[in-house]
């Protein structure tokens, strides 16, 4: 062995070396697939007791786990004790109790009598009280079906449960107004829809209890309506100044020292005296303002918070601006052609076919743009597709005065010769045409109803106009004319007279107006009037700049969110303009009488009836309908009486149709026998000479 010394201590100690190295690696191999292995029975040998898969060691518990455990334990074992101490000492009470009752049976024999009667008496008052709760769940579960499928009834309110119990409270003090509140008459009026439709007493039981239904139905409605007016609590209220005072002599300032701080802040001035005169335009939600220089200048501003959206400078002449359906758009008629420019003042289109455009309308509802020209057209265009829908040459010359008609969209046009003229898309001739005045048209403005229609000349008169009976009702002079009007919401009117600006009330009332309601004096001419929607406001556009003016009952105090909501969101004015795109009315259908589309056409009615008498022989109309009489068994049903109805109207139809057809034969045949008789007597040219 190379000289060394191989003893047999030395290789059992190397045996047990190896052993001991080949342990340890067995030992971490186990280790590492502890997770996976199984106990299996090796050859030959017995198969373990259990065989599943080996889990995890768990973590050693901390003290505080410990401790919580001991504790947990504790409390069991001790509830255990109590349970069981407390279980013996109620089998030791049963037991001992058993035996009592096995002692004095006789003393309990005595008194069963009498507690079964106190027991049959107690059993019975519980079947009773469980009985009347039952029925009175039963009584409410009818009410409310019933509420639920009659129309015309309601839930029972608290003032007719006072009224039931006698008008008393809790606290047994009794109602000095038992019932409900009595609603006047004129506010009644106000929500009435009709009259009140009378059911014939010889109509059927099932339709007259549908018509009363309905009648009863409507009548809710007026009622709840009427009482809810009471929740609008927003109201129009005007200037009243002092005993002896006149209105038009309280200037801006004082007004907006009196008004709260929020009203007082919508009178204010903007000096811009390089590019004006200005000319103005609102948005229909009355938040945003436009302003358009003559010299250029175009800016958008969200008035109430003073913020500017956009300000710019075209570099051209601008006659007229104009808000398009929502405030992300707008027109702007500049020198030569039209513009539309976005909200932050990106140029979306140039409109090179609307030339030397004087002044601009919109109409919401039909999303057309109506444009006046110096050179006599009138154009529309449809900003929803871009295409001009008309352009009608009106032969009338410059046409710088110009107003729409909010009730039919139809537009009304004022021209040198002192006339207005009424147009439509539809028609290259005017639908009206008026002598207003004896000198050229200044300024044209229509009421929100429709009805009215005020307009300023160079006679220096001031003429209020009915348009359905197309008669001036009044006429005032003014000593220098007006060359702006505007009318408000409420029918306030604004007229200006060089830098002063007048407001009157009840211009169309029973009276002629005397003086005005409110005056106001601007820094330069004023160039352009408008009222601004849902508020107080009146917007003078001027020489110098721009004047927001406070005008106590101006506009309307309440507000149509679902058409017009001052405070939107942009997410409901997106989803509001694609629902106004899906509902835009066709300007096929602008026409003075908006209500004609569900009239019956007459003269097209009598045509068809003639033709139809014609091609039946006899007149279906002019012989009453057979009324069956009533049969029993039923004999009366639907089908039945059609089938006699039937019958009797072909047995009536027969003897008509015969003397018809008769009547026709005979004509025939005398049509046939003239014409051979004229046949015969006819001779030709050569029979003279026939022997």
């Amino acid at each position: 062995m190379n000289g060394r010394r191989v003893t047999a201590g030395s290789l059992t100690g190397r045996w047990d070396l190896l052993l001991l190295l080949l342990r340890g690696k067995r030992r971490a191999s186990e280790r590492k697939c502890r997770k996976y292995t199984t106990k299996m029975a090796a050859p030959g040998g017995e198969a373990p007791a259990t065989a599943h898969v080996e889990r995890r060691r768990k973590r050693p518990k901390r003290y505080w786990e410990q401790t919580s455990e001991n504790d947990n334990k504790g409390e069991k074992s001790s509830d255990g004790a109590k349970q069981k101490a407390r279980k013996r000492r109620d089998d030791w009470r049963k037991k001992r109790k058993g035996q009592v009752v096995s002692e004095g049976t006789s003393e309990k024999d005595n008194n069963a009598e009498k507690s079964s009667d106190g027991a049959k008496q107690k059993a019975k008052k519980r079947r009773d009280d469980w009985r009347k709760k039952r029925k009175g769940q039963d009584t409410s579960k009818k009410d409310n079906v019933g509420q639920k499928s009659n129309y015309g009834t309601k839930q029972m309110s608290t003032a007719e449960e006072k009224a039931k119990s006698g008008g008393r409270f809790i606290s047994g003090k009794i109602d000095p107004f038992p019932g409900e509140a009595p609603i006047p008459e004129e506010r009644l009026r106000k929500f009435q829809r009709g009259n009140k439709f009378v059911v014939p007493e010889e109509t059927r039981k099932k339709l007259k209890d549908t018509l009363t239904r309905s009648q009863e139905a409507a009548d809710l409605v007026q009622t709840q309506a009427a009482r809810c007016d009471i929740l609008l609590t927003e109201d129009a209220g005007f200037l009243e100044g002092d005993e002896g005072e006149d209105t038009c002599t309280i200037s801006q300032d004082d007004i907006a020292e009196a008004v709260d701080i929020t009203s007082g802040s919508k009178y204010f001035n903007l000096h811009l005296t390089q590019f004006g005169p200005y000319r103005l335009d609102y948005s229909r939600t009355g938040r945003h303002l436009l302003l358009a220089g003559r010299r250029g200048h175009v800016t958008c501003i969200e008035w109430q918070t003073k913020n500017l959206m956009c300000e710019m400078n075209v570099m051209e002449t601008v006659q007229d601006i104009k808000w398009l359906h929502s405030e992300a758009m707008f027109a702007v008629a500049q020198k030569k052609w039209l513009y539309v420019y976005d909200s932050k003042g990106i140029e979306l289109h140039c409109i090179k076919k609307f030339n030397d455009v004087l002044r601009m309308q919109f109409l919401p509802y039909h999303f057309l743009l109506a444009t006046a020209s110096a050179t006599g057209f009138l154009q529309y265009l449809d900003v929803s597709v871009g295409k001009e829908v008309a352009a009608i040459n009106t032969k009338l010359g410059r046409l710088d005065v110009m107003a729409q008609n909010p009730y039919n969209a139809v537009i009304h046009l004022g021209h040198p010769s002192g006339t207005v003229t009424l147009w439509s898309p539809n028609q290259k001739e005017p639908l009206v045409k008026m002598l207003c005045h004896r000198g050229g048209v200044r300024s044209v403005t229509v009421d929100r109803t429709g009805t009215y229609m005020v307009t300023s000349g160079l006679d220096r008169k001031l003429k209020v106009h009915d348009i359905r009976a197309f008669k001036p009702l009044h006429s005032y002079f003014l000593p220098a004319g007006a060359s702006c009007l505007s009318l408000s919401q409420r029918g306030l009117l604004s007229a200006s007279t060089g830098d002063i600006v007048q407001v009157y009330r009840d211009v169309w009332g029973g009276g002629p107006v005397t003086k005005p309601y409110m005056a106001h004096r601007v820094r330069g001419t004023v160039w352009g009037l408008g009222y601004c929607p849902f508020e107080d406001v009146l917007g003078v556009g001027h020489g110098e700049g721009f004047t927001s003016m406070i005008v106590p009952g101006a506009g309307e105090p309440n507000f149509d969110a679902l058409d017009v909501n001052p405070y939107r969101s942009t997410k409901q004015r997106q989803e509001w303009e694609v629902k106004a795109l899906l509902e835009k009315v066709q300007p096929d259908l602008i026409s003075l009488d908006p209500g004609l589309l569900g009239k019956v056409d007459t003269a097209t009615f009598g045509q068809k009836h003639k033709e139809r008498v014609e091609a039946l022989g006899f007149d279906p109309l002019a012989v009453e309908k057979f009324k069956p009489r009533m049969k029993k068994r039923g004999r009366s049903a639907a089908g039945a009486v059609e089938k006699r109805k039937k019958k009797v109207a072909h047995e009536d139809q027969r003897d008509v149709i015969r003397k018809s057809v008769e009547e026709k034969m005979r004509k025939e045949k005398e049509r046939k026998d003239h014409a051979k008789e004229q046949l015969e007597e006819k001779t030709a040219a050569l029979d003279r000479f026939k022997k």
